[in-house]
C-alpha cells in the first residue's frame, strides 16, 4: 500500500453577511465588526427574536445565466455562485478536466424549505397555477450538489447531507475522503443555507434558541461571553476546491492549506442540548487529529463552533480541554459567529474558508463581541483584535442539532 493521498485547498468561494468572494470575506474579517442587523427580509414582529445575518449584496445574475438563475431558489443560487467563485479563485477550468474525476459534496440544514414556504403562500392565494413549477426540484437538500454538478459538468461523487449545523464541515470531510480513497481528484465541497423566512425562522424562535437582543443587534452574537443569550440566525454559503496535492502542485495551483483529518461522532443524548460531559465532541476532535497524524500540542489555533448559546460554549470549552490538556491554554481560539451569526449548515464551510484565508495571510480573526468571558470559557479566546499567527495546524469544530459533532484538521499548504 502506497502513501496516503494528500488533499489541498486551492480555491475559496463565499457568500456571507460580511462579504462575498475571497476579497469580500477577507475584508469583512479585517473590519472586525458584526454584520447582524434587524431583519428586512420579512416582518419579524411575531417573534421575540427579530435580528439576523442577512446577505444584502448578492445578485444571482452576476454568477449564473439569468434564465437559469430564475429556475433556482436562493439556496441553490448560493451553492452555484459560491462554487463559481471558488473555481475562479483556484484558476481551474473544468472543461479541461475529466468530469468523472470531479465531484460535489454539500451540506445544509434546511435546503430549499424557505422557498417551499413562500410557494405555499402562493398556493393558498392562487391555487396550483400560482406555484413555481420547479418547486419539487428546489425544496430537496440534494439540489445543492446536483445543481453544482449540472452547472459545471461534474459526474463524480455527489451528495448533499442534511446534518444540521455540522453539515458543511461534514461535506468537506467527505470530499476529502473521496479524494483520499481515489474516488475523485477534485471535489467541490461546502455548505449553503437560505433560511430567512417566517416559518423557518420561527421554528427556532419557538424553542428559544436565538438571541433576543433586538435593540443591539451588532452585539447580539457573542460567543463565549457571559452575556450571551442565544445564537443569531444567518444565511450564506461557502465552497472549497479540494484537490489531490500532486496534481495541484503540477499545475502550479495556489494552495491555501491542506485538509489533514476529519472526525465525526454523535452525542446520542438530546436533539438540542449538547452532552454535558462533552465526551463525544472531544472524541470527534481526537479522531480528526488521529486521522491527520497530528499530536494535540502541534495545533496552534482552533476555530470554535462558538454558537453563542448558554450550553454549547462551555461544553465546547470543556471538550477542548479533554483533548488538549494543558496545551488547551497555550493555543489560540476564536469563535467567528460574532461576525455573521450562525448560518446553520453553511457555518462549518464558512469557518473552513476562514481557516484557509488565515493560513494564507498569517492572521486569525478575533471573537467579535467578547467583552466579559464566561468564567467557564477560560481559554485564550482572542478578544478585541485579531492576531498575527502562523500555526502548523488548525482545527475547526462544527456541532449541530441531534448531537452531531464534526471536526476538521488543516495544515499549512506549503508543508
Amino acid at each position: 500500500m502506497g502513501e496516503r493521498r494528500r488533499v489541498v485547498i486551492t480555491g475559496v468561494g463565499a457568500v456571507t453577511p460580511i462579504g462575498s468572494g475571497v476579497a469580500g470575506l477577507w475584508e469583512g474579517l479585517r473590519r472586525q465588526e458584526s454584520a447582524v442587523r434587524c431583519i428586512t427580509r420579512f416582518d419579524p414582529s411575531l417573534f421575540k427574536s427579530r435580528i439576523a445575518g442577512e446577505v444584502d449584496d448578492f445578485h444571482a445574475a452576476d454568477h449564473i445565466e439569468e434564465r437559469r438563475a430564475r429556475r433556482l431558489d436562493r439556496f441553490s443560487q448560493f451553492s452555484v455562485a459560491a462554487t463559481r467563485m471558488a473555481l475562479a479563485d483556484a484558476e481551474l477550468d473544468l472543461k479541461r478536466e475529466d468530469p468523472d474525476r470531479i465531484g460535489a459534496m454539500m451540506g445544509t440544514a434546511l435546503g430549499g424549505v424557505a422557498h417551499g414556504e413562500e410557494q405555499y403562500h402562493n398556493f393558498l392565494k392562487g391555487g396550483p397555477r400560482a406555484v413555481d413549477p420547479a418547486l419539487a426540484l428546489t425544496v430537496f437538500a440534494g439540489a445543492a450538489s446536483c445543481n453544482i454538478a449540472i452547472e459545471f459538468g461534474c459526474t463524480g461523487p455527489n451528495s448533499t447531507n442534511g446534518m444540521s449545523c455540522a453539515s458543511g464541515a461534514i461535506a468537506i470531510g467527505e470530499g476529502f475522503r473521496a479524494i483520499v480513497r481515489e474516488e475523485a481528484d477534485i471535489m467541490l465541497a461546502g455548505g449553503a443555507e437560505a433560511p430567512l423566512a417566517p416559518l423557518c425562522f420561527g421554528a427556532f424562535a419557538i424553542i428559544r434558541a436565538m438571541s433576543t437582543r433586538n435593540d443591539d443587534p451588532l452585539h447580539a452574537s457573542r460567543p463565549f461571553d457571559a452575556g450571551r443569550d442565544g445564537f443569531v440566525m444567518a444565511e450564506g454559503a461557502a465552497v472549497l476546491v479540494l484537490e489531490e496535492r500532486g496534481r495541484a502542485v503540477a499545475r502550479g495551483a495556489p494552495i491555501y492549506a491542506e485538509v489533514c483529518g476529519y472526525g465525526l461522532t454523535n452525542d446520542a443524548y438530546h436533539m438540542t442540548a449538547p452532552r454535558p460531559d462533552g465526551r463525544q465532541a472531544a472524541r470527534c476532535m481526537s479522531n480528526a487529529l488521529t486521522e491527520a497524524r497530528v499530536a494535540p500540542h502541534e495545533v496552534g489555533y482552533i476555530n470554535a463552533h462558538g454558537s453563542s448559546t448558554p450550553l454549547n460554549d462551555p461544553t465546547e470549552t470543556s471538550s477542548i480541554k479533554q483533548v488538549f490538556g494543558g496545551h488547551a491554554y497555550r493555543l489560540a481560539l476564536s469563535g467567528t459567529k460574532g461576525y455573521y451569526g450562525h448560518a446553520l449548515g453553511a457555518s462549518g464551510a464558512i469557518e473552513a474558508a476562514i481557516c484557509a484565508l488565515a493560513f494564507r495571510h498569517g492572521w486569525v480573526p478575533p471573537t467579535v463581541n467578547l467583552e466579559t468571558p464566561d468564567p467557564a470559557c477560560d481559554l485564550d479566546l482572542i478578544a478585541g483584535e485579531g492576531r498575527a499567527l502562523t500555526p502548523e495546524y488548525m482545527l475547526s469544530n462544527s456541532f449541530g442539532f441531534g448531537g452531531i459533532n464534526a471536526a476538521l484538521v488543516f495544515g499549512r499548504g506549503d508543508a
